[in-house]
Order: structure tokens, then sequence, then C-alpha cells
């Protein structure tokens, strides 16, 4: 166990994780630095890949991606395993811990006993550290509580091994070795740039189109059955702001992001002004989803213009401030 470990909460789990463990290991890096350096903010709409029946909305890159980007921009090493084998995984995992390193796992919310039983649902890419263990209980740091919690073996073992999409597969993985110098100036610019790309794509399922995407099918909701929009509508705001932070969380994360980027002697105008547009659009997208859930419960008050209007609103914000962010 790390006695000096210490714990803090976050408002995502994986750029909670890695902003903890790097900390804690001797490299200061925030949430919003964590989340913002691995270009992580996005917007996605698949209809054809389907969870829980529904089409994929996503509010930011794939899970893994803060652990992965964020060791091949500040060339940290980690060390990164997966297993088949759980008594594999149980062994190195306690390994880990002997030799005094903070560990990463990958986990299912619903397996988690810690989790109040209206937070536990099949969602496999939630992200915690383990700093020590007594007996057979591991000492946890879930960055989405605000104190330590603890978890049993067999209860952990089952969360990290849970079926299904973005299966666990036993994850783990810890700070190996950190850089002596980090050339932050060089690397946030091309961070944001790469993070505007991304989100003014011509591609028509992601970034600002994705957004637009979205708004045309709202749209034809008004063609389809009662239970099919009401559970089309509650799917929206599920995916927006029960999944990690959702869209709006995810806006103020990376709007704070670019106000620590100020200081490293980048443009201090163009950020701000991005920083305000962004924080707008979370606004925004939390207007949308409370409006999503209005319609929801109260089917006569389905307006499917009124809805798409909004969406519409925070697109335009979010297309402004990354075209600006562009020319960084």
């Amino acid at each position: 166990m790390i006695n000096d470990f210490k714990h803090s909460q976050y408002a995502h789990c994986e750029s909670g994780v890695v902003s903890s463990m790097l900390t804690n290991s001797g490299l200061k890096i925030s949430e919003p630095m964590a989340f913002g350096l691995t270009s992580t903010l996005s917007f996605a709409f698949f209809p054809i890949v389907k969870v829980n029946g529904m089409p994929l909305i996503a509010y930011r890159a794939i899970p893994k991606n803060i652990i992965n980007k964020i060791e091949k921009s500040l060339k940290i090493k980690l060390f990164k395993k997966s297993f088949r084998n759980m008594l594999e995984a149980n062994l190195e995992l306690d390994k880990a811990l002997e030799n005094g390193k903070l560990v990463g796992l990958q986990t299912s919310v619903f397996y988690l006993p810690y989790m109040p039983s209206d937070m536990r649902f099949h969602f496999n890419a939630h992200n915690l550290l383990v700093y020590g263990k007594i007996e057979k209980n591991y000492q946890i740091s879930d960055p989405v509580f605000e104190n330590i919690v603890e978890c049993s073996q067999k209860d952990l073992i089952k969360a990290r091994f849970a079926k299904g999409v973005f299966s666990p597969k036993g994850f783990m993985y810890y700070v190996d070795k950190l850089p002596k110098n980090i050339e932050f100036e060089t690397i946030l610019k091309k961070a944001i740039r790469k993070n505007a790309k991304s989100m003014l794509t011509v591609f028509p399922y992601a970034g600002v189109r994705g957004m637009r995407k979205l708004v045309s099918h709202i749209e034809k909701l008004q063609e389809k059955d009662e239970r099919y929009i009401k559970n089309y509508l509650t799917h929206i705001v599920r995916m927006q702001e029960e999944i990690g932070t959702g869209g709006g969380g995810f806006r103020y994360l990376y709007a704070a992001f670019l106000k620590e980027a100020i200081k490293y002697n980048l443009d201090v105008d163009k950020l701000n002004k991005a920083s305000e547009l962004l924080t707008l659009s979370g606004d925004t997208l939390r207007n949308f989803a409370l409006k999503c859930v209005e319609s929801a419960k109260k089917i006569e008050r389905f307006n499917p213009k009124e809805i798409s209007d909004i969406l519409i609103e925070a697109s335009n914000y979010e297309e402004k401030a990354f075209k600006i962010l562009k020319s960084i």
C-alpha cells in the first residue's frame, strides 16, 4: 500500500485516473490538461452502430485514448497489459501493488458493489486506481467518488472480466518511467490543432457535422411511435450525461484546458475566445439534454424543431471555437 497516496475527485474517470496517477508519481498534470493534451474532445453519431438497440452517440474519443495518447505525447513509459486468465491478472495486480505501483484498471460499472444501484449499468470502460490491498480487499481511488472506497478481490475480478462491448479483459496499467524534460508549448499546439481538425472533419458522422447529422434524425422522430421517441430521447440523455462526464461536461473540461494552456506562451486571445465558446456549448448541451428529458416524460411536449435548434446552436459554437483553434 502507498501510505502517502492523495485521493482527489474528478469529472471523468479516464482523465481523472491519468491525472491522479501521474501527479502521485511526481509529474503534476491536471485533469483538463490530461484531457486536452490527448485531443480527446469529440463528437460521433453512428446510426448503424447500436448501443442497447439505439445509435452510438459519443462526445469524446474512444476509451483508452487518454491512456494511450498521454504516453505518446509526453513520452511517458507505461506498463500496459490485458489478460485471458483471471488468476494471472490477480497475481500481476498484487505484484505491482507490492512494488509500490499505483495501478489503473479498466472495469465494468455494473459489477462494482460500491456503486449506487442507479449508477450500475453495463458500461465496460470505467477506469479506477488501485493503491493498496488489505487482506482480500483492494483500496481504490475511484475518480468519480469524493472519498476512497474498497472492493473485494472477488468483485473486482468480476468487474475486470465483464463481457460485452469494450470488454476490459483485465486491462491494467501503471507508470514505468517519466520523462526528464517536456516541451509543453510544442506539444500543446500540436494537440490543439489535431483536436480542431477532428472536430471540423468533412466526414458527415463526426465532429460538428456529426452533431448536425443527429439533428436530422431527431427531426424525423415525429414519424415514429411514442415508445420509440421516448426511448430515443432517453438514450440521447444517457449517452450525453451519464456515460463519463457527458457532452456538456467534456466541453467544460476542454474549456478549462484552453485556459490552462495560456501559461505556455500560446495565443491568449484565441484561447480565451475558444474557451468561452466551448463553455457556451457546454451550457447549450445541458439545455438540450433537459429538453430531451422533458419531452421523454411528457410526450405531448415533444417539439423536434425546438430540440434540434438547441443542438444546432451548440454545433455553431463549436465550429467557431475550433476554427479559431485551428490557427493556433
